[in-house]
C-alpha cells in the first residue's frame, strides 16, 4: 500500500498499474461485504468483550438474563459469533491478493507490502495497549507476513497450506497447549477485577489493567492464529480464481454456494450451540470441530450471498449504503473501539457490566448507523478514510492526495492505493 512526492516529475507510464483505483473501478461488492461484516464484528464485540470481561465467557454463566436477552444472545451465537471475524479474515486475504497483483510490475513489490503490514502492526499495537485489548490488527499483520510467502506460489500450495492449517486448528484442543490459558480461578479473578476497573476506573486505571490483561489474552490469539492464516489463504485463492472479479457472470454459481453453505453452516452451528441456549445432546469432543466447520462454511456462504446480491440491480440499490462504510473499514473499526470504550469504561459513561445483551446491541446498531451516515458524508469529500490515508501514506513514504477532486498533475506524481 516508493514513488515521487508532490511537486516532482510525473511518474513514468509503467507506474500506471500502481495508481489508486477510482471509486468506479473498485469492486463494490467487496466494499459492501466489508461494510456488512463490520456490523457483525461490532455486534459481537459490543455484547461480549466491551460489555463484560472476555474471561466471563469461559466461566459458568451467572448473568441473570431475561427471555429477550436469551433469545438475542442465542441468535447472535448461531448466526454471527465468530462468523464476523472469519468473514473479515477472508476479506483481508482478498485485499492482500489484490495488492500483490496490482504491484506485479513493481520491483519493490515485496518491500511495499512488508511496509504495509509493518504499519498495520504499529497501528494495531497502539490500538491494543492504548484503546482496547480485543484488537485483531496485530494478529492480522503477523498472519499477513506468513501469507506473503505463499502469494507468488501455485494455487495448490496455497490450498494445501490452508487445509493443513485448518486441520491443525480444529485438532488443537486434543493437543497440549503451546501457551496455556489462565486457570478457572485466575479467570474468575480477572473477570471480577475487570468489572471493577473498567466500570469505575479512570483512563490510567483502565490502561494499567488492560496492559495486565494482554498476556492472559495472548493464548487465545495463539489458538486462532492457524485459522486466521488459513482464511487469509482462502480469501487470496478466491481472488485468484477469478470468481470475485467476474461476479456478475458467476451469479448463479455464487447463489448456489451461498444457499448450500448457509444451510450447512447454519445446521452445524446450531448443532454445536452452547448448552445454555439449546438442550440438545452433547457432541463431546466433536463439538469444537463441528462448530468451527460451521463457522468457516457459513462465512463463505455469507460472502457468496452478498457478492451475488450486489451484482443484481435490486441488490446493488438495497446494499449500496454499506459500500462507503467498507471503504473506510479501518477507520470505522478503530472508531468503534474509541466509542465503545467511552460508553462502557469508567472514564466515560461507565456502563461495563451493567447492561443486558439487547440494550447493548441497540447501542451498537445506533453506533453503526451513525458510521454509515458519516462514511457517506466523508467520502463525498475525501478519497480515503483518515486512517486509510495514514496507512497508505506511510506505506509509500509520501503523503497521499486525500481530497475527492485533486489536481491531475499531483495524481500523476504520487502513488496511492
Amino acid at each position: 500500500m516508493t514513488g515521487g512526492s508532490i511537486g516532482s516529475q510525473p511518474a513514468p507510464a509503467s507506474d500506471a498499474s500502481r495508481k489508486p483505483m477510482s471509486p468506479s473501478e473498485r469492486l463494490d461488492a467487496i466494499d459492501v461485504l466489508r461494510g456488512v461484516a463490520l456490523f457483525e464484528v461490532l455486534a459481537m464485540n459490543i455484547v461480549t468483550i466491551f460489555r463484560i470481561s472476555i474471561f466471563a465467557l469461559f466461566l459458568p454463566n451467572v448473568e441473570r438474563a431475561g427471555p429477550l436477552d436469551q433469545v438475542v444472545a442465542a441468535v447472535l451465537t448461531v448466526m454471527v459469533e465468530l462468523k464476523a471475524f472469519s468473514l473479515l479474515s477472508l476479506l483481508f486475504g482478498v485485499g492482500l491478493a489484490i495488492q500483490f497483483e496490482r504491484l506485479a510490475g513493481n520491483a519493490r513489490r515485496m518491500i511495499l507490502l512488508v511496509r504495509r503490514l509493518l504499519v498495520l502492526l504499529a497501528i494495531g499495537l497502539v490500538h491494543l495497549y492504548l484503546i482496547w485489548n480485543g484488537d485483531i490488527l496485530v494478529e492480522y499483520a503477523l498472519a499477513g507476513f506468513v501469507v506473503l510467502l505463499f502469494l507468488g506460489g501455485p494455487r495448490w500450495l496455497m490450498a494445501g497450506a490452508a487445509l493443513l492449517l485448518l486441520g491443525l486448528y480444529v485438532t488443537m484442543p486434543l493437543l497440549s497447549p503451546i501457551v496455556p490459558l489462565p486457570g478457572a480461578a485466575e479467570m474468575a479473578a480477572l473477570a471480577a477485577e475487570a468489572t471493577r476497573v473498567y466500570g469505575t476506573g479512570g483512563f490510567f486505571d483502565v490502561l494499567a489493567f488492560r496492559i495486565r490483561e494482554v498476556p492472559a489474552i495472548f493464548p487465545l490469539h495463539v489458538m486462532v492464529f492457524p485459522r486466521t492464516v488459513a482464511l487469509f489463504l482462502i480469501g487470496a485463492l478466491a481472488w485468484r480464481s477469478g470468481v470475485l472479479r467476474r461476479a456478475s457472470a458467476n451469479r448463479r454459481l455464487l447463489f448456489v454456494i451461498a444457499t448450500s453453505a448457509i444451510l450447512l453452516g447454519g445446521g452445524l452451528s446450531l448443532s454445536a450451540a452452547r448448552q445454555e441456549f439449546f438442550d440438545w445432546p452433547s457432541l463431546g469432543r466433536a463439538r469444537f470441530l463441528v462448530e468451527e466447520l460451521g463457522v468457516v462454511v457459513m462465512s463463505l456462504g455469507y460472502a457468496a450471498a452478498v457478492i451475488a446480491a450486489v451484482n443484481l440491480p435490486g441488490g446493488r440499490r438495497m446494499l449500496g449504503w454499506a459500500a462507503p462504510l467498507g471503504r473506510m473499514a479501518f477507520t470505522n473499526y478503530l472508531a468503534q473501539s474509541v466509542i465503545c470504550g467511552w460508553i462502557f469504561y469508567g472514564y466515560g459513561l461507565g456502563q461495563f457490566g451493567r447492561l443486558g445483551v439487547t440494550a447493548t446491541l441497540a447501542i451498537g446498531i445506533f453506533v453503526y448507523v451513525t458510521q454509515v451516515v458519516f462514511s457517506a458524508w466523508w467520502l463525498r469529500r475525501y478519497r480515503f478514510g483518515p486512517v486509510e490515508w495514514l496507512w497508505r501514506s506511510c506505506m509509500y513514504g509520501v503523503p497521499q492526495p486525500i481530497r475527492a477532486t485533486v489536481n491531475s498533475a499531483i495524481m500523476r506524481a504520487t502513488i496511492a492505493v
